[in-house]
């Protein structure tokens, strides 16, 4: 399946990659255009992290968690880790600052999570999220291969199954999503990883919210509404309410220097395309 009303996914041809595959999904599911091998499965590093907070939220929504019960270091609760202001450190077990006081991205936040769902449903995590999440939207591709917070393996037919469920949820109370995509402790001062420090560093549950920062791997005229996750394998997965679309690039390889090139000027020019 090729681009079609968005021809500017065909850029991805020209990034220094291997592989690379893209497609954009609007909010009523129907997919505007792709390019590339859609069903080639990649590693997803931290894109992981929104199909994890997912499952977190319908574990919370059928009661087997509280997002405001006590979980990770003292004084953090469910709603800290999924924020990253548990006061976790990076990637290990330390911690690094009083709970809603620092935006502290942590991958062992989400194992902290992994490991509370799964004692809260006597289900090991990556069961859980194939039960909660992948199974019920078609996922038939993905796979949870360790940690919860970086090694899912996925294609981008799976993660547009994914962008639609989001914009148009159905395994969640939409309420539910709109507190995923809304900033949680507003304010904090934070590292995103590859953009250095951001004042504000916003974040929801298990969602980066765009807001003001820069430089940043979205577009320049992306809305700050824009919610979405990057990952360290060369991969990202955006959502633009205000376009009312979504859109999904995996790679196989690792983000730097490139990435930091030549994703914003794709996201505008998709951007472009969907306004047209």
């Amino acid at each position: 399946m090729e681009s079609s009303s968005v021809p500017s996914l065909a850029a991805i041809e020209n990034w220094p990659v291997p592989t690379a595959a893209a497609a954009v999904v609007r909010a009523d599911g129907t997919v505007a255009g792709s390019h590339g091998p859609t069903g080639q499965r990649f590693p997803l590093a931290s894109v992981t992290k929104p199909l994890a907070a997912y499952a977190v939220l319908v574990a919370y929504e059928e009661g087997a968690i509280d997002l405001d019960e006590p979980a990770g270091p003292e004084g953090a609760t469910v709603r800290h880790l999924l924020a990253h202001t548990s006061g976790l450190a990076f990637d290990e077990n330390r911690v690094q600052a009083a709970p809603g006081t620092r935006r502290i991205y942590s991958n062992t936040g989400f194992e902290v999570l992994g490991d509370l769902v799964a004692k809260a449903t006597d289900i090991p995590f990556a069961d859980y999220l194939h039960q909660a999440v992948l199974a019920p939207l078609g996922m038939t591709a993905t796979t949870l291969e360790g940690s919860p917070a970086k090694d899912a393996v996925s294609t981008v037919d799976d993660l547009v199954r994914f962008a639609a469920e989001v914009q148009a949820p159905r395994l969640l109370d939409a309420r539910t999503v709109l507190d995923a995509m809304t900033v949680t402790y507003p304010g904090l001062t934070g590292i995103l990883p590859g953009y250095g420090h951001q004042r504000p560093n916003d974040w929801g549950l298990g969602f980066e919210i765009r807001g003001a920062k820069s430089p940043h791997w979205t577009g320049t005229t992306s809305s700050p509404r824009t919610f979405g996750h990057f990952g360290q394998s060369g991969t990202f997965l955006w959502i633009d309410p205000d376009v009312r679309a979504a859109c999904v690039a995996l790679t196989d390889r690792a983000f730097g220097p490139w990435a930091i090139e030549a994703w914003t000027p794709f996201t505008d020019a998709v951007l472009a395309d969907l306004r047209r």
